[in-house]
C-alpha cells in the first residue's frame, strides 16, 4: 500500500476540491449566497489523512476529523464506495454531504461529529477513558482496544476546553489517544503567533503526553544531507510564519530570489539551490512533514506504545493548490480560471471530474490496493448492543422529601441489587458528587480507576460518610470542576453502544445553573445522538441561601429548546420514580420517527433526558398507582385537582413550587368556582407534542390532538390560567395559546439573592399569596380575601 499512498493522496486532493468547486461555481444557486467549503483547510490535511486512513488505522480505531477537513473525509469514503456521487454533488445542499462530519446527518461512518471547534478534539480523550472503563468490566473484557484519534486544527488550541480535557486525561492516566495537529499556522483572520509550537509542546509534555514534531518532509530531509543543507535548514527554522506563507503563495521564482538573497554566494548552499528548477525548489520548500504522505506514514508506524501522543505536523494551508499560503485562503476558493489550470496540472480529463479513478492507469490494481487498507476491512463500524431490561422503579417516600434526595434514594436502591440495569449505569459529576446525592451510589458501587486505590481515611479509621475506593470495577467517574468535561464524558459514554458495541447508561449530575456553563458540549452530545441522563440540581431560587450566582433561571427553557433531550421537572418523589423508569428505556430506544398519535411525540426514536431537581423537601401526596397519574407524569402533565365543569381558574405549576400552587388553589376556591390544578412535569414534552399535532393537522390529519390539548379542551372559554415555575415564566406562558385562554404567568426573570425560600418566593411572586392576588385581580368575579387583605 505504501507505494500507492501518493496516488491516493492526489486523488483525494482532487475529489475534495472538485466537490467544493462544484457546489460554489457549477451547481445552480437559488439565493446567490456563497456555499463555501474550506478548500485550503482540507488541502493541508490531505497527506495526514491519507497516511492515517490507508496505512495506519485499524477497524477498532476511532477518529474525530477536523471540521474543515470534512471534504477530505467524504472524498475518502467516496473513493472506498461508502459515499454516493449524488450526495457529493449536493455538498452543503439539502440532503447532501454535510459541511462538517455528522454521525446523524451523513451516511458514511462518521465516528464523532465535529463542528464546534475543540469539542471533537476533547471527546476522543473521554472516549479513551470510556473504552478503559468498559474493558475493565467482566462484561467488556473481550473489547479490542483501539486508538481514539483527533485531527486538530492549530487554531482549535485556542479553545479552553482543550486544556480542561488535558488535565482530566492526566488525572485518569489517559492512554490510546492521539491528537494530530495540523500546524499550518493560519486561521480565519490571519497567521498564528511565532513560537506557538514551543508552548504547545510544553503544555502537552506537562500533562504526560509524548510530543512528536513532524516538521520536514522527505525532500527536505534529503536536501539537508547535501552539502550546505544545514544552512538551508537553519533558514527554514528561522523564517517567520507570515513570510513562509507569503513565499509559498508566490512560488518557485520568488523562493529562489529570497533564498539567494539570504544564502547566495555561500558555496555549497548556493549550489544546492541552483541544482533545482523553480518548480523543484517550490516542491522542496513546501515539503513540510505534514504535507509528506510517506513521512506521516512512517511517523505513525514508529509509535510502539499506548501513551497519549501529540503529533505537531507542520503543513502549508492550501498545499498543492493555487491558493496555497495566501493569508485569505481560509474562506477563499479557487475561481474558475484557477480551477481550470489546476485541473490540467492534476491531469484530470474534462468530463471525468467525478470519476474516482480518472488519473489511474490501472484502475483494477489500484482498487485492489485500496481494499487492503485495514481500516475498511470490516465495513461500517456502527455497532449495537442488547436492550437492557429496566426493572420497576418505586420509591416509598417520607412524608417530606426533596426530588434530589429521592433521586439519590432511587439510585441507592438500584445499587443494592444485581440487575443488569445497575451493572451498566455509570455515574459522573464535576466535583459535586456528594452535594447532588450520588454519595450512597458511589459508596456501594465505588469509583473507577484502572488500578486499585485505597480510601486512606477508611484505612486510617477516620469516620467519613464518603467511602471513596477506586477500583477497576468502580461505576463512578469523578471529574474536576469543569462542566464541559462532564458533557463530553457523557457524550462519549452515551455513544458506547454504537462506538464500542457495549451499552452504558450514563448519569451525570451538576448544579443546575452550570448547565449553561457546559451548554456547547451538551448541544454537541445531543447532536451526535449520545444517550445519557443529566440531573441539574439544586435549581432555581429555591436554592435560597446560595444566592443569585447559584440560582438557575433559564435552564427550563434550555430543556425545552435542546433537540434530542427530553426535559422533566417533577415535584414529587413518585413522579420522579416513574420518570426515571421511563427514562432508562428511552435512552435505549432507536426506532422509527413516526410519532405516537396519543401525544404526537417521537418517543420511539429515543434520546437523552434532563431532570431538573431541588433540595427543598415538600410534603408528598401519598401512594398513587393509577395509570392516569403514571402516564401523565411521563407525557408531561396530569390533573392533580380535576377542574369542574364551570372552572374559572386553573393553576398550572412545574417543579418545586407545587406546595404554593396547591395552597393557592384552596384559597382561590373561596371566590372562584371549580378550581383546577395542573401538575406539569415536562413543559418540554407538552410543547413538543402540541407543535407536532399542529403540523399534523396542517398536513391533513384533522383529528390530531396533543396531550395538552386533550387536558385543556373542556375548560370553559372564560377560564383563566395562572402558571408558576421557579424559572423563567416563558416556560409555561404558552399554555394560554393552546385553546385561547387568558394566561397570567409567574416565574423568575431577574437574578436572585440570598434569603429564605419564603423570602425569595415572596420577592419573585411565586408564593401562594401572589397567585391568589393574580386570581383575585385579573380574573372575573369578586375579590378573593387573602392574607394581605386580612393584614
Amino acid at each position: 500500500m505504501s507505494s500507492h499512498l501518493k496516488t491516493i493522496e492526489q486523488r483525494l486532493l482532487w475529489l475534495s476540491h472538485w466537490m467544493i468547486h462544484n457546489a460554489n461555481h457549477i451547481r445552480p444557486k437559488v439565493d446567490g449566497i456563497k456555499v463555501g467549503g474550506h478548500q485550503a483547510s482540507s488541502a493541508s490535511m490531505v497527506s495526514i489523512m491519507t497516511a492515517l486512513y490507508f496505512q495506519e488505522l485499524n477497524p477498532e480505531d476511532r477518529v474525530a476529523v477536523k471540521p474543515h477537513a470534512s471534504p477530505i473525509f467524504h472524498a475518502i469514503q467516496y473513493l472506498m464506495g461508502n459515499q454516493t456521487r449524488e450526495k457529493m454533488e449536493n455538498f452543503r445542499g439539502y440532503g447532501g454531504v454535510q459541511s462538517y462530519p455528522s454521525r446523524t446527518k451523513d451516511i458514511d461512518d462518521v465516528d464523532f461529529s465535529t463542528g464546534s471547534v475543540g469539542l471533537g478534539v476533547a471527546v476522543t480523550s473521554f472516549a479513551s477513558i470510556v473504552q478503559d472503563y468498559i474493558q475493565a468490566k467482566s462484561w467488556g473484557r473481550d473489547q479490542k482496544m483501539g486508538r481514539m484519534i483527533a485531527l486538530v486544527g492549530d487554531a482549535e488550541l485556542d479553545e479552553g476546553n482543550i486544556y480542561e480535557a488535558l488535565q482530566e486525561g492526566w488525572k485518569n492516566d489517559l492512554r490510546n489517544c492521539w491528537w494530530i495537529i495540523d500546524y499550518n499556522r493560519q486561521s480565519l483572520d490571519g497567521v498564528v503567533r511565532e513560537g506557538l509550537f514551543k508552548r504547545v509542546e510544553q503544555i502537552f509534555d506537562a500533562f504526560g503526553w509524548d510530543v512528536v514534531r513532524v516538521k520536514y518532509g522527505h525532500l527536505q530531509r534529503a536536501a539537508f544531507e547535501e552539502a550546505g543543507g544545514d544552512k538551508l535548514r537553519q533558514w527554514i527554522d528561522d523564517c517567520p510564519n507570515q513570510l513562509y506563507s507569503a513565499l509559498t503563495f508566490m512560488g518557485g521564482a520568488v523562493w529562489r530570489e529570497r533564498l539567494m538573497d539570504a544564502l547566495g554566494d555561500q558555496g555549497d548552499v548556493t549550489a544546492l539551490i541552483k541544482r533545482r528548477s523553480d518548480a523543484e525548489l517550490a516542491a522542496l520548500m513546501e515539503n513540510l512533514g505534514g504535507n509528506c504522505v510517506q513521512t506521516m506514514a512512517d511517523t505513525f508506524a514508529s509509535i510502539d506504545h499506548d501513551r497519549p501522543v501529540c503529533f505537531l505536523a507542520y503543513t502549508v494551508k492550501g498545499w498543492g493548490t493555487p491558493i496555497a499560503g495566501h493569508k485569505d485562503n481560509h474562506g477563499g476558493l479557487m475561481n474558475k480560471t484557477q480551477m481550470g489550470e489546476w485541473q490540467d496540472y492534476m491531469g484530470v480529463p474534462q468530463g471525468q471530474e467525478w470519476d474516482k479513478f480518472a488519473t489511474i492507469s490501472d484502475p483494477a490494481t489500484f482498487e485492489a490496493e485500496l481494499a487492503k487498507a485495514p481500516f475498511f476491512a470490516k465495513g461500517p463500524r456502527r455497532y449495537h448492543d442488547d436492550v437492557i431490561e429496566v426493572p420497576l422503579i418505586e420509591l416509598s417516600s417520607d412524608r417530606e422529601i426533596s426530588t434530589q434526595m429521592a433521586f439519590g434514594k432511587i439510585l441507592d436502591n438500584l445499587s443494592k441489587g444485581d440487575s443488569d440495569l445497575a451493572a451498566r449505569i455509570v455515574t459522573t459529576s464535576p466535583d459535586v458528587t456528594g452535594t447532588t446525592n450520588l454519595g450512597p451510589w458511589v459508596n456501594r458501587r465505588k469509583l473507577f480507576a484502572r488500578d486499585h486505590q485505597e480510601d486512606t481515611f477508611k484505612k486510617e479509621n477516620i469516620p467519613s460518610t464518603a467511602k471513596w475506593e477506586f477500583t477497576p470495577e468502580g461505576q463512578h467517574i469523578e471529574l474536576g470542576i469543569a462542566e464541559m468535561n462532564l458533557f463530553l464524558l457523557l457524550a462519549a459514554a452515551g455513544l458506547s453502544h454504537s462506538v464500542f458495541g457495549k451499552r452504558l447508561l450514563p448519569i451525570g449530575t451538576v448544579y443546575d445553573p452550570f448547565v449553561s456553563r457546559g451548554l456547547d458540549a451538551l448541544n454537541y452530545a445531543c447532536y451526535q445522538d449520545a444517550r445519557f441522563m443529566i440531573v441539574g440540581t439544586p435549581s432555581g431560587v429555591t436554592l435560597s441561601y446560595e444566592g443569585g450566582a447559584h440560582q438557575s433561571i433559564a435552564s427550563p427553557l434550555i430543556g425545552m429548546s435542546q433537540d434530542g433531550l427530553a426535559a422533566f421537572e417533577p415535584a414529587f418523589a413518585d413522579e420522579l420514580a416513574v420518570i426515571m423508569e421511563w427514562s432508562f428505556n428511552h435512552l435505549q430506544k432507536d426506532g422509527e420517527s413516526d410519532p405516537d398519535e396519543r401525544t404526537w411525540l417521537r418517543d420511539e426514536t429515543g434520546g437523552s433526558v434532563y431532570l431538573r431537581l431541588t433540595t427543598n423537601p415538600i410534603e408528598q401526596p401519598g401512594k398513587r398507582a393509577d395509570d392516569a397519574f403514571r402516564q401523565g407524569a411521563i407525557d408531561g402533565a396530569y390533573w392533580l385537582r380535576t377542574p369542574g365543569p364551570n372552572c374559572e381558574v386553573v393553576i398550572a405549576y412545574q417543579g418545586a413550587v407545587a406546595p404554593e400552587a396547591i395552597k393557592a388553589a384552596g384559597m382561590i376556591g373561596q371566590g372562584r368556582r371549580d378550581i383546577g390544578v395542573l401538575a406539569v412535569t415536562s413543559a418540554d414534552r407538552l410543547n413538543a407534542g402540541w407543535t407536532a399535532a399542529q403540523r399534523a393537522r396542517a398536513n391533513g390529519n384533522k383529528d390530531a390532538a396533543s396531550h395538552i390539548e386533550t387536558l385543556l379542551q373542556d375548560l370553559p372559554r372564560n377560564c383563566v390560567l395562572i402558571t408558576v415555575i421557579d424559572g423563567h415564566p416563558a416556560t409555561l406562558s404558552w399554555l394560554g395559546g393552546v385553546w385561547g385562554h387568558q394566561t397570567i404567568s409567574h416565574g423568575v426573570e431577574h437574578f436572585g439573592q440570598t434569603g429564605t425560600i419564603a423570602d425569595l418566593y415572596r420577592h419573585f411572586r411565586l408564593d401562594a399569596e401572589a397567585l391568589v392576588g393574580s386570581a383575585s385581580e385579573l380574573s372575573k368575579g369578586r375579590k378573593i380575601l387573602h392574607t394581605k387583605d386580612v393584614g
